[in-house]
């Protein structure tokens, strides 16, 4: 989830309604495919909302979406915030209330703020599927597909457990923003997990309201207050290249283990250099074309599964090679 540090003012998030509208392929944010604005069009067009633009993992969900739409005979928008943020992906879905889609693939920002604007398409007779994160309240998609986060901490916890190799140390927690399902049942995971581990110890988990700034800022805190720390699991990319920059700016990098979740470009080359010592990998690529399938397979009357899950992946640099094929995107 990549934040944008572009300032956005009043009219350009007026403008981002007209921008759904706008066609090409490529970059989160930019619509693909052509578009129609009759009935009869819009049986056959699906949008999709993911957290942010220009972000590697919905890159890659986007490329897969827009290919399965394409091959089951639909047209697939996508339009993206430019941060993760609830107010801003709002004026987006809002802005689907005039010309509804057949099926809305949607990433909610935030667990209940997103209720209300999605709630809305729905009830002009769009139907919803949540792809990556989910609202709280289950009643308003048909569909769900996200990775196993709980699962993913779990499996971050494992990792850096064979990395420590019984040496004893506290383990600093980064999550991003309160109220994201995701990354909020990743860090419950991983610090679920640790307690099996009984030479490493939690020292918390601190909110970088996904800014690599302030985890950097954390993590200089933490280098301070915490002379035994061993190692960090940041939940998501910003979080890591902010743990990464802490690291380095205290001569740090390679001495705490650094396991990030995720597996975007800056972060696989990172793992080359020795910045992290471990990536969890996600699969967008699958979650965008179950995406679709369960939103066409809703709208044709077949059968809809209500929760599907995708695999995950522990990436170390000794075998990074060998699972090149679950790195992320920058371009379709």
């Amino acid at each position: 989830m990549k934040l944008s540090k572009t300032l956005i003012t009043a009219g350009a998030l007026a403008s981002a309604a007209s921008l759904l509208a706008a066609c090409g392929q490529g970059q989160v944010g930019q619509s693909g495919g052509s578009g129609g604005t009759s009935n009869t069009a819009n049986s056959k067009k699906l949008a999709l909302v993911p957290g942010v633009q220009a972000e590697p993992f919905y890159i890659s969900m986007q490329c897969a979406a827009q290919d399965e739409a394409k091959k089951l005979g639909y047209d697939l928008t996508t339009q993206a915030p430019q941060m993760f943020d609830a107010a801003m992906q709002t004026t987006i879905v809002n802005a689907l209330g005039s010309n509804p889609p057949a099926a809305l693939l949607v990433t909610p920002t935030d667990d209940k703020a997103m209720l209300a604007p999605i709630q809305q398409v729905k009830n002009r007779g769009t139907k919803i599927v949540e792809v990556d994160t989910s609202l709280q309240d289950k009643s308003v998609a048909v569909s769900s597909i996200s990775s196993d986060n709980t699962e993913g901490g779990k499996m971050a916890a494992q990792t850096l457990a064979k990395l420590a190799g019984g040496k004893s140390g506290s383990v600093l927690i980064l999550d991003t923003i309160a109220g994201t399902s995701t990354t909020a049942a990743r860090a419950k995971g991983f610090e679920d997990e640790l307690k099996n581990t009984p030479n490493l110890k939690s020292a918390g988990i601190q909110f970088t309201q996904n800014e690599p700034d302030q985890a950097a800022a954390k993590v200089t805190a933490a280098l301070a207050s915490t002379p035994d720390l061993i190692g960090i699991f940041a939940t998501n990319l910003n979080t890591g290249e902010g743990a990464a920059t802490g690291l380095r700016n205290a001569g740090k990098i390679g001495q705490v283990n650094l396991i990030g979740f995720d597996a975007s470009p800056s972060e696989v080359d990172g793992l080359r250099k020795g910045e992290y010592q471990g990536l969890i990998a996600q699969d967008p690529a699958s979650i965008g074309v179950q995406g679709v399938d369960q939103a066409v397979a809703s709208l044709e009357g077949k059968t809809v599964t209500r929760n599907l899950t995708a695999q995950l992946h522990s990436i170390t640099k000794a075998d990074m090679d060998a699972n090149s094929q679950y790195f992320y995107k920058q371009k379709c």
